[in-house]
């Protein structure tokens, strides 16, 4: 084990001075790193909400709202199987928890079954069915979604909304937020370095669901009641500037011409003709025969533009719209256009979010735990350093060095991967500094050992570090193992302590037993002492 190679020499000098290279950029801020050339070292660490402060949203999903929805569309869909089958039906409702008629002719019974029966998406989890689906012998019928259904209507929902919280928050620039599903319903999301958290939950607070609609006639809307079909929505202009300039409420169809599902793009800018910010938005292939089929058969009516259950506008049809491109206008400002291109782009919710717990991180106290977790690191250092010197002399110095170059290494690791550093990672690197010289304890107290047994130097030397390395590794890989347990099962911050354990007990079998040995080794050579000091 006292033998060194050329190209082994080679090697530890090149990682050692590697990690140098990529622990710098860390030194330096962003925008100086931004502008060095690619080819060179320019990754850094991030740093954790605790550390550089930012918002903490702990969010939950409306289920009642999917439900809702879902029996709501069972309940247009049960409309028109009647309507085309002509099954007569009084007292169609639905409830939020089933959607419930009654037949006017028992003899329809049958054939109202087989019609009912095509309206579910067909079997969830473990096969087991969407609805149930029940007739009586009174002609009164019910149609209820299973407990099965509903979980697994939740899990996607949940599912699908930490897909569409990432990308809307990708679109803000964030750089490293934390999305993470806690429990059955709710979303957890840390945003470091939000200097504007309002405007975050503003766009996550949206459901952003975009749909286009017919309007009614004005006598009906006159009338203030909606007749079967339609709706009352209110306009978006009595949020943004109080009393509406149109009608305060609008008559709209609940068919849907066209989802904003078949939305490819949307971007913000101002209107050439009248410098007004608005909303550009492209359709797919789908979506623009759609919207080409529905301008082109009604030229001359008004069109609603639905955002969440309110009308941003309702334009005329002039004539038909061929491209598959459109405009949405609404009295918008530069920010607020740009948003809800983003909720667009984006896609919307599977259902409205709440948020339930809010935490704000000031910058100033990100700056205080960085602080005192450098000054627990600097403290930390100091002891083990002087302890070591005092213990071992000059093989303890020579420790030191080791350990520097393994927090070298640990950091130039998480700045290779550009990891989030947080408040717990902090404590995993002063910990690593205690764990890193164990290694080189055993060690130096082995040589110790075979010193006092009266052995030469070499062979003491090397007796030392081959006894004493299967107890390092053992160690170490027993560690290894719980900090794998920590990273599968723990959240967030217990993920990033293990992290940096593991890196830092990686870099210190390599710094102890490799570089501090090759430190010892090389001075033993050139010296040849009669006795070791140690």
């Amino acid at each position: 084990m006292l033998y060194f190679s050329r190209w082994k020499i080679y090697t530890i000098i090149g990682v050692c001075v590697a990690g140098i290279l990529l622990t710098l950029p860390n030194f330096f801020s962003r925008d100086l790193m931004g502008s060095v050339p690619d080819w060179l070292p320019h990754r850094q660490i991030h740093l954790g909400l605790d550390l550089r402060g930012g918002s903490y949203l702990l969010l939950e999903v409306d289920m009642s709202a999917v439900v809702k929805e879902r029996l709501g569309n069972l309940q247009d869909a049960v409309r028109t199987q009647f309507r085309t089958a002509d099954i007569g039906y009084v007292n169609l409702t639905n409830d939020d928890h089933a959607v419930t008629f009654t037949l006017r002719d028992l003899k329809d019974r049958d054939e109202a079954l087989k019609l009912l029966g095509t309206l579910s998406i067909g079997p969830v989890a473990n096969g087991q069915p969407e609805l149930t689906i029940d007739i009586g012998s009174d002609g009164n019928g019910i149609i209820s979604m299973t407990e099965v259904a509903i979980h697994d209507k939740a899990a996607k929902a949940v599912e699908q909304s930490i897909e569409i919280i990432r990308r809307r928050i990708d679109e803000t620039g964030v750089n490293e937020p934390t999305i993470a599903r806690q429990g059955e319903q709710r979303i957890l999301v840390q945003l470091p370095g939000v200097e504007d958290p309002d405007r975050i939950k503003r766009l996550l607070g949206q459901t952003a669901k975009l749909t286009f609609r017919l309007l009614g006639s004005d006598t009906e809307a006159a009338t203030g009641r909606a007749p079967p079909g339609f709706e009352l929505l209110p306009s978006a202009d009595v949020d943004r500037r109080g009393p509406a300039s149109g009608p305060a409420r609008y008559l709209v169809r609940k068919r849907i011409e066209v989802d904003g599902g078949n939305l490819v793009d949307a971007r913000s800018g101002p209107n050439s003709q009248n410098g007004e910010w608005v909303v550009n938005f492209e359709f797919d292939s789908v979506g623009a025969r759609r919207f080409a089929d529905v301008t082109k058969n009604n030229v001359g009516r008004p069109f609603a533009i639905v955002l969440d259950n309110k009308v941003i506008s309702a334009p005329v049809i002039r004539e038909p719209i061929l491209g598959g491109r459109g405009q949405i206008s609404g009295h918008f400002t530069a920010q607020s256009a740009n948003d809800l291109a983003v909720l667009l782009r984006a896609g919307a919710l599977p259902a409205p979010l709440t948020v339930i717990e809010e935490r704000t991180v000031g910058p100033d106290l990100g700056a205080d735990a960085i602080r005192a977790g450098i000054y627990s690191i600097i403290v930390g250092f100091i002891l083990v350093v002087t302890y070591m010197t005092l213990a071992y002399g000059l093989f303890g110095l020579m420790a030191n060095v080791a350990l520097v170059f393994n927090l070298i290494l640990t950091l130039g690791v998480l700045s290779l991967l550009q990891a989030t550093l947080t408040l717990p990672g902090l404590a995993g690197i002063l910990l690593t500094l205690g764990m890193s010289v164990d290694a080189n304890i055993l060690i130096n107290e082995r040589i110790r050992e075979e010193t006092r047994k009266g052995k030469s130097p070499f062979a003491a030397m090397e007796a030392g570090f081959r006894r004493a390395f299967a107890t390092i590794v053992d160690a170490n890989l027993t560690t290894l193992i719980k900090m794998l347990l920590l990273f599968s099962l723990g959240s967030g911050p217990v993920k990033g302590f293990a992290v940096t354990i593991s890196f830092g007990i990686l870099a210190s079998m390599f710094t102890a037993t490799v570089v501090a040995r090759l430190m010892m080794v090389s001075w033993l050579r050139w010296k040849r002492p009669a006795v070791l000091p140690v």
